[in-house]
């Protein structure tokens, strides 16, 4: 599928029922449009079938109460929207996004207790997230924009309004020819990249920043999971940005992501290496049913 996200053929699922893509629209009014008041799920199907669609779902129903936005849907419900996209769709290999916000309705000021929650679910085609840097590894910039504390935030809310900074970040850093880019938080250690997990190895161990402040991806977690199984040590701690140069090989988790090599931050380099490698062709073994 390509050319404008509005302009495509298929099927929406929008507030319970299945509309043309062109015609799921909202009002010039929806209060998220002026205040960012909606949660999202990125998530991908292979093969036809959601990885960890539930857990998706469940974080998508706590994001909604984290910014007073409870979610009129049961995760049952959820899915079988999730469900009903996809079989619209015809596609088995996909990408999901799911959706909540709060709509047009008696308030359009800041509050808006009186507006309607509203959800909606689409699918489609997207390929690798860093197009060829699975293979060669990523370049990243290092952004200006730290995550903030999470006493200023609901950090752990996969909330549109969150994600401000971070297009602003990845905009700099496609400017200076990057994918993407690394971001401290507002401590000043190594955080994530902007809709990503990072992590590093340094003499057979991995280290992974510690998501006190920033979300931890389910990929993330995945990820860990599969170290472990192999035996490998996994250290989560506070990274400082002076220790890159001292890591060997590096990558990032992500649902968009999978697993992406980076081998270069800022003017620090890593080599593409075999741990990478394997937990990348691990990670598409397990999205497939294969591991």
């Amino acid at each position: 599928m390509a050319g404008s996200y509005d302009d495509r053929d298929g099927q929406i699922w929008m507030d319970g029922k299945m509309v043309p893509w062109r015609d799921a629209n909202v009002h010039i009014l929806t209060h998220a449009m002026h205040y960012a008041s909606a949660v999202f799920e990125g998530e991908r199907a292979y093969g036809g079938k959601i990885f960890k669609s539930r857990e998706h779902s469940e974080r998508l129903l706590r994001s909604g109460e984290l910014i007073d936005a409870p979610i009129p849907y049961s995760v049952d419900e959820i899915e079988a929207a999730k469900d009903a996209v996809m079989n619209a769709s015809g596609l088995e290999d996909a990408y999901v996004r799911v959706i909540a916000w709060r709509g047009s309705g008696e308030d359009m000021g800041v509050a808006s207790a009186r507006n309607p929650v509203r959800m909606a679910v689409a699918a489609w085609e997207w390929g690798a997230y860093y197009g060829d840097a699975k293979m060669q590894g990523a370049k990243l910039d290092i952004s200006k924009w730290k995550r903030p504390s999470p006493e200023t935030i609901p950090s752990t809310a996969k909330a549109a309004g969150l994600y401000m900074i971070c297009t602003m970040s990845k905009h700099a850093a496609e400017a200076k020819g990057c994918s993407d880019a690394l971001m401290m938080d507002y401590r000043g250690y190594v955080a994530e990249a902007t809709g990503a997990n990072i992590f590093f190895v340094k003499d057979g161990k991995v280290h992974t920043p510690m998501p006190d402040c920033f979300l931890n991806g389910i990929t993330r977690q995945t990820v860990i999971g599969m170290l472990r199984d192999r035996g490998i040590e996994v250290v989560e701690r506070h990274i400082m940005p002076e220790e890159l140069d001292g890591f060997e090989q590096c990558w990032l988790t992500g649902t968009a992501a999978e697993v992406t090599p980076v081998g270069q931050i800022g003017e620090h380099t890593f080599e593409v290496g075999a741990l990478a490698r394997l937990i990348a062709e691990d990670y598409e073994k397990l999205v497939r049913g294969q591991l």
